[in-house]
């Protein structure tokens, strides 16, 4: 497949969303459809109360429409089950968030979905997946970095998916804490997935759909940049994590995933650690979780910390392709 696809893919889902947000932004507004505020969070942040969220539906639409478009121009022929479960895992992770941002909305508070509510609903789009994928026969092996050594799960392969389908999309949604902080982070991530889906025996579709996505973020951080004048919401950050999971899975790369996601892996272990040392303990190890808010209240600038973990994703994802492509 021609880089120019590529090219071209990004920049149709680029366009999309910076077109649709003009309109689409101001709608959420109309709709009072504005975040609220963690009050236990850094007092910065409570001026930012009311701003639009669920800004994620612009994520969805843009890639699952580039997606569609594009894989029907290239192949030519009705849509592969890979492309069935990539816009089914993004599009069925963003409706869990988006009653998750609905209920917050409509009870103004920050709490949506009931924790063991959201765990069910990831469970069950993560059991869909096993079924579909066994279907097809999918190899249930996983590959160490770097080399040729293998290990077949068998039905162990269903517990990896649900453990990465759902820690996954958990991660990446406590890395949406900061203006413009997961959506540079992520298209990064999916930028070394698209990277590899394409590199040796290519995938086509997966290489498509993960530049979309790069191209929605870079569209989607025009608006989200700080200060942000709309938010992704748990709609955008639980539909990014289901996809970069599944993405993970269907390249053979779940164990990569750990590396070139590396932001959201400290991030989601900032959490346990917290959690674990205060129940334990009762002391705190970080001024606050997750991560980037430990950062914010040692006094950096939101803008330091977003740029750094860009800066920090950028080497995770840079490291993860090195061993996937020079390692083997």
């Amino acid at each position: 497949m021609s880089q120019n696809i590529l090219l071209i893919t990004m920049a149709i889902s680029f366009l999309i969303t910076v077109l649709i947000s003009p309109f689409f932004i101001p709608f959420l507004r109309r709709l009072k459809f504005g975040q609220s505020i963690r009050e236990e969070g850094p007092k910065s942040h409570q001026k930012k109360s009311g701003t639009p969220t669920m800004g994620g539906l612009m994520i969805l639409v843009a890639v699952s429409v580039t997606t569609i478009v594009m894989t029907l121009k290239f192949k030519q022929e009705p849509l592969s089950f890979e492309v069935f479960l990539l816009l089914f895992v993004l599009i069925g992770y963003g409706l869990l968030g988006f009653l998750d941002d609905i209920i917050k909305i409509i009870k103004k508070r920050n709490l949506g979905l009931t924790s063991k509510q959201k765990m069910l609903g990831q469970i069950v789009i993560a059991l869909i997946v096993y079924i579909i994928l066994r279907q097809h026969d999918f190899p249930t092996y996983i590959q160490i970095p770097g080399t040729e050594i293998q290990f077949d799960l068998g039905i162990g392969y269903a517990l990896l998916i649900l453990f990465m389908l759902v820690g996954a999309s958990n991660a990446v949604n406590l890395t949406d804490g900061l203006d413009g902080l997961l959506a540079g982070t992520a298209a990064v991530a999916f930028g070394a997935f698209g990277i590899l889906a394409w590199h040796g025996i290519p995938q086509f579709e997966i290489s498509i759909f993960t530049i979309a996505i790069v191209g929605s973020l870079l569209g989607f951080l025009v608006f989200n940049a700080h200060p942000a004048k709309v938010f992704m919401g748990d709609t955008g950050s639980l539909a990014l994590g289901g996809a970069i999971a599944i993405v993970a899975i269907l390249t053979k790369l779940e164990i990569i995933l750990i590396i070139i996601g590396g932001v959201f892996v400290i991030e989601t272990l900032s959490v346990i650690i917290q959690v674990i040392s205060f129940k334990t303990t009762g002391k705190r190890v970080f001024r606050m979780s997750p991560l980037h808010h430990h950062y914010e209240l040692k006094g950096w600038s939101e803008w330091r910390v977003v740029v750094t973990f860009w800066i920090v994703g950028i080497l995770f994802a840079a490291l993860g392709i090195y061993i996937e492509v020079w390692m083997v």
